[in-house]
């Protein structure tokens, strides 16, 4: 992870950020923000070391989105806990880009020209634009998410769980269950979706919302002063609450 400082900022960003519907096409991204925003790419952290990841930014008019100048198109290896990997690395992105006004939005269902990138499989895309200050969220406790109670068991709902609901996901499905018990979290993710995405795409958006909420999690422990060790789970698809994860936490002494 990131040191602290640069934790905290992502951490705030979690209440400010959103899902941008709409851009305003008189505004646009400048050359030194399109550089900067390549050089954030360079530094994100992995959820898993040895999964190749690239992505390029194309104009939006080389993609079937309708949103945004840009569109950030994210390709990578398949390998275990790929699709984690994406959400884990491009949620960092998400949350620095709206400390810096840029609007995002990820991207499901969008299409591209290039499937296949340097014998990676493209996997999804985020469509990036300048946006104002003002139309970002001005109260999070306003956005649609589920009672805490729906996706948190056991302890720390009150620390952790009243805070990480608000990670993004795939029209907003929200797949993620927690049980917090003896200072351990073990993370699930729900196959009982309703969704108006095709019922066959769910588990690949629903597999990238985990690795979204995994990083919002480790954001939202960092700032509550718990150290972690995270274990990823071996998926069992025949249930109906997937194990994604598991997590030893250890409260930090504030001296």
């Amino acid at each position: 992870m990131e040191d602290d400082y640069d934790l905290e900022q992502l951490y705030n960003m979690i209440f400010k950020r959103k899902s941008f519907r709409r851009f305003d096409d008189s505004l646009t991204l400048s050359e030194e923000e399109l550089k900067a925003i390549r050089k954030k790419i360079k530094s994100l952290i992995p959820l898993v070391n040895n999964i190749e990841v690239r992505c390029k930014a194309v104009p939006r008019e080389k993609t079937t989105s309708k949103r945004g100048e840009y569109c950030l198109l994210i390709y990578s290896e398949e390998k275990d806990h790929y699709l984690l990997n994406i959400g884990y690395m491009f949620e960092q992105l998400d949350l620095y880009l709206a400390s810096k006004n840029i609007g995002v939005c990820w991207y499901g269902m969008g299409k591209v020209k290039e499937p296949q990138y340097n014998n990676l499989k493209y996997v999804i895309m985020m469509a990036l634009g300048k946006a104002k200050e003002i139309e970002f969220r001005k109260d999070y406790r306003k956005s649609k998410r589920k009672e805490t109670s729906l996706i948190w068991k056991g302890d720390l709902s009150l620390e952790i769980g009243d805070f990480v609901k608000y990670a993004p996901s795939a029209c907003n499905t929200q797949p993620w269950r927690v049980l917090c018990e003896n200072n351990t979290l073990k993370i699930y993710r729900t196959t009982q979706i309703k969704s108006i995405m095709p019922k066959e795409k769910v588990p690949f958006y629903n597999s990238i919302d985990m690795g979204i909420f995994l990083f919002i999690l480790e954001l939202a422990l960092s700032h509550n002063n718990f150290s972690f060790q995270r274990i990823l789970s071996l998926e069992n698809v025949d249930s109906n609450l997937i194990p994604i994860a598991t997590y030893l936490l250890e409260k930090r002494r504030i001296s």
